[in-house]
């Protein structure tokens, strides 16, 4: 079989209408059906950013329902739930701080549906049905890292089907806690610390001391973080260049390929490690194309990029 994994979508669905069609899945009126021997797997982060929330979330859920498609949960998703969920511990509190910069991540979606309305709680409920990882015999996928122990710690809390629970949400949104940073590993990767003092300004313009790091190089404790950080060069002319990264408790425990969304990539799509692709190449930007690996089930390994599939919008 071939698995069509579709990276981060965050609500642009003429894009994954276009790439569906690409890929030789045709509307049967309920849903998108995929050509023979096909299944399609969306990877994460299918809302916030783009104009077609709602439409983007119907021919997703619309394709899992018939059983002709799986997710994986994004960081997008789980901050929906969680800035929408009441923090038991802090009173008159959402789990996610309802800030400027939070509601303007996700206002596209509350923008089609408003917060606490009908459409809102189904929808929500609906997000609760995407489990955090999805592993079989021959590949794992995962919205940002495959990181066993952090799964291990939060294992206990989930649904048999690595699914959250509404407890689950509230435990695992508690910061400083074990299980707020594991649950940061698996849906936003792995960080560390920047030099005493200084800071990074995202491309939200939120100052961070912590970089993301490319988890899937090898040494990462050995090599300078401008070797392993995943940030742009006008944050990394900050940092010093011969900057250590430092205690990153992290190795990779699986022999299986591994599939993620979440980097915000660009150009020709490339194979992040032998083992490890990204399927994310920022189709929530104009510049950006959805893309798609298409996996062989009976040869996940070696990973080729020829496998690659995008959607190039801007020339249809």
């Amino acid at each position: 079989m071939i698995i069509d994994i579709i990276g981060d979508i965050h609500g642009y669905a003429d894009k994954l209408a276009g790439l569906l069609t690409q890929l030789g899945y045709e509307h049967n009126g309920q849903c998108y059906e995929p050509p023979a021997n096909h299944r399609a797997l969306f990877i994460g982060d299918l809302i916030d950013r783009g104009s077609q929330q709602l439409r983007t979330l119907e021919i997703v859920f619309a394709m899992v329902d018939a059983g002709v498609a799986d997710a994986v949960m994004g960081n997008h998703e789980y901050n929906a739930l969680a800035f929408a969920t009441l923090d038991p511990y802090k009173e008159g509190q959402y789990l996610r701080t309802h800030t400027e910069l939070h509601f303007h991540q996700h206002e596209a979606f509350l923008k089609e549906a408003p917060f606490d309305s009908d459409s809102h709680r189904y929808w929500l409920e609906r997000l609760y049905e995407i489990p955090l990882w999805l592993e079989t015999d021959y590949a794992c996928f995962v919205h940002a890292c495959w990181d066993v122990d952090s799964m291990a710690i939060l294992k206990p809390l989930l649904t048999p089907n690595n699914c959250l629970t509404p407890q689950a949400l509230i435990e695992t949104s508690q910061e400083p806690s074990v299980l707020f940073d594991a649950l940061e590993r698996v849906l936003k990767g792995v960080e560390t610390p920047l030099p005493d003092g200084l800071v990074m300004v995202d491309k939200e313009g939120t100052a961070r001391s912590r970089v993301r790091v490319r988890w899937w190089l090898d040494e990462l404790n050995q090599k300078t973080i401008h070797e392993i950080a995943r940030a742009p060069n006008s944050g990394l002319a900050q940092i010093p260049v011969d900057a250590l990264a430092e205690n990153i408790d992290f190795a990779l425990k699986t022999n299986k390929p591994v599939f993620v969304g979440h980097y915000w990539l660009t150009g020709e799509p490339q194979l992040l490690s032998p083992q490890v692709v990204c399927i994310d190449y920022s189709a929530a930007v104009d510049s950006g194309y959805l893309t798609c690996y298409q996996l062989d089930t009976e040869k996940p390994l070696p990973l080729d990029k020829a496998n690659f599939v995008q959607y190039h919008h801007d020339y249809s």
